[in-house]
């Protein structure tokens, strides 16, 4: 119930919600997907097997912005879950506004911690003024091309589902066809090659995209 209520919440917020409903399968959508922050219930289905969840997750290299939720409300298990690598934490019962605010906040500091360009191998991307560069030349890019080189360089090496892709560019235009989101992505793919660029867009099949070396997909 809390599960399905928070969904459609971060929906209704204009976010991409996934749910997962053991520790195992929320493991496998971290190791498979790119997200932008992550909703920990340490009530569900026990807390340890959370904590121990968060932990694997920072020790493997995983810096995915993660609030921990919990009906415990004494300070040492606050102490215990920020410890563990939460970057927030909040006790049950929540207002929904209240848990959206706290995960644009925590996006807001990885966006801080970017700076005003992010980048891959040779491809920068300044978020300031929205020019993206291949060792220094310009890349003409069109709005929707620009919008979605930003969403795979936040989200480098990982892979992006295609949801979140054509929900990241709605917004240019009232909605994006599978076939309009694959035009896009040959076209981009095609002026970063021209540019020299290092790097492609792979079409990882049944999950989505994510910016790789352009040698390792041609091998």
């Amino acid at each position: 119930m809390l599960a399905s209520a928070m969904a459609c919440a971060l929906a209704r917020a204009d976010l991409t919600p996934e749910s997962a409903r053991t520790v195992a399968e929320a493991e496998e959508l971290l190791s498979s997907y790119a997200f932008d922050a992550v909703v920990l219930d340490l009530d569900e289905p026990r807390e340890e097997d959370g904590i121990a969840l968060l932990r694997k997750l920072r020790k493997a290299g995983n810096k995915t912005p993660m609030v921990v939720l919990s009906d415990r409300v004494d300070p040492y298990a606050r102490v215990e879950g920020l410890k563990a690598g939460a970057d927030d934490y909040l006790s049950k019962p929540f207002l929904f506004d209240e848990l959206v605010a706290r995960i644009e906040a925590v996006m807001r500091r990885v966006d801080d911690r970017l700076g005003p360009c992010i980048s891959a191998g040779n491809v920068s991307y300044d978020l300031d003024s929205g020019i993206a560069t291949v060792d220094g030349g310009v890349l003409a890019l069109s709005p929707r091309e620009r919008k979605l080189l930003e969403l795979l360089l936040r989200r480098k090496e990982r892979v992006v589902p295609i949801g979140t892709i054509q929900d990241h560019l709605c917004g240019l235009n009232d909605l994006i066809s599978t076939n309009a989101l694959e035009v896009c992505v040959h076209r981009l793919r095609k002026k970063l090659a021209n540019k020299g660029c290092g790097l492609t867009i792979e079409n990882v099949r049944g999950l989505g995209y994510k910016i790789a070396s352009a040698a390792s997909v041609l091998a």
